[in-house]
């Protein structure tokens, strides 16, 4: 099956399988882990931060930052399609207490205007009444804008004028290090905008598990606490760090090769015709179409693709494709061919003008 759900559905290489047999291991939670000291030493360097913290998982990131930059009742403001809003489960409300502001905007990317707008829709009562916006939020790549990129200028501009309005700075930067190599920006650069960012290492980067919080030496030091509170310390956790150090050795610059195969299969897609692919030129490596045209819904054509031996998966009624390390050119391939299948005889149907799209459906259903 060629797995193209998520870039988190990569498997760890035999190389770093045997770098997390060989890690030297301690108590993550004293801080005695050597090889969690090292990753987070790197981590901090390469984000241009004081001090660094490890997780399991990004979510908890978000979690323990908004935690930490924030008290019960202030106002958070994001992108309305953001992960801290739309794929948390509702986390940040329940461990913060804190409200969320959505920001509308066209690719998971908006402007200086857009948050001063926010900011008069949390103020439109008086003082009195309102909720304390406290802290801004930026997702680099924006997922569920088909892995959009905050070009630098844009991050600074947007992330200056929150700090002049009085709000602290968090980036989720799960995919950080895909915009790093898509605009040959450093991460310093990017993490210079803001006062809290973190990597996940489990996505393109390909290791099991593991993500690293970075920012000030007192900020870290208040998370920690929220990171023992929520559950989040570990015991041995050098295994999961010798993975995440693989990656940042490894799987860095051959980002470069998912969004080769990315913006190849945005081409090829929407060149099929019932197809309607949202991104057609990606930043990165994720990409987002309709299949609505076929004449078929997203799970019928889900299934269809898995019959053809490809899984892809379903954000709302838009199809979403990923593209990582256990993806080749070839794969890619196979993936288009499949496709094709499913949508030649709607095509068919519709050039001879003989059927209806019922009757298309009918057609595709039998020839899948």
């Amino acid at each position: 099956m060629i797995l193209l759900t998520s870039d988190t559905e990569t498997k760890p290489t035999k190389a770093m399988r045997m770098a997390i047999a060989n890690a030297v291991v301690g108590d993550e939670q004293k801080g005695e882990d050597p090889t969690v000291n090292e990753l987070l030493k790197r981590t901090a360097d390469l984000l241009g931060k004081e001090d660094a913290l490890f997780f399991a998982c990004g979510t908890i990131c978000n979690f323990v930052s908004i935690k930490t930059h924030t008290r019960p009742g202030d106002v958070v403001l994001a992108e309305h399609m953001a992960h801290i809003i739309r794929a948390e489960s509702g986390g940040a409300a329940m461990t913060s207490g804190v409200l969320m502001e959505a920001i509308a905007s066209e690719r998971g990317i908006f402007t200086a205007d857009d948050v001063q707008q926010a900011l008069d829709r949390v103020a439109i009562a008086p003082y009195l009444y309102s909720a304390n916006p406290r802290l801004l939020c930026v997702e680099q790549t924006h997922n569920f804008a088909g892995g959009s990129v905050w070009q630098l200028d844009e991050l600074q501009q947007v992330c200056n004028f929150a700090r002049q309005k009085g709000l602290a700075t968090h980036m989720d930067g799960a995919r950080l290090l895909n915009a790093v190599v898509a605009t040959q920006t450093t991460a310093k650069d990017f993490a210079s905008c803001v006062d809290s960012v973190w990597l996940d290492f489990s996505k393109g980067l390909g290791a099991p598990m593991g993500a690293v919080l970075a920012g000030t030496k007192e900020f870290i030091s208040e998370a920690r606490r929220y990171k023992h509170m929520f559950g989040g310390a570990m015991r041995q956790a050098g295994i999961i760090a010798a993975g995440c150090l693989h990656s940042l050795d490894h799987h860095v610059q051959r980002l470069q090769e998912d969004h080769k195969n990315a913006t190849y299969l945005a081409r090829r897609l929407s060149q099929i015709e019932g197809i309607k692919v949202r991104n057609t030129a990606p930043d990165t490596n994720i990409v987002f179409f309709d299949v609505s045209g076929l004449g078929i819904d997203t799970a019928m054509f889900l299934n269809l693709l898995q019959k053809h031996g490809v899984k892809m998966g379903a954000v709302g009624k838009s199809i979403r494709a990923v593209t990582h390390l256990d993806v080749s050119w070839t794969d890619i391939e196979v993936a288009i061919d499949a496709i094709s299948k499913i949508a030649r005889p709607y095509a068919n149907v519709k050039s001879n003008g003989a059927q209806s799209t019922s009757s298309a459906q009918k057609t595709i259903l039998q020839t899948a």
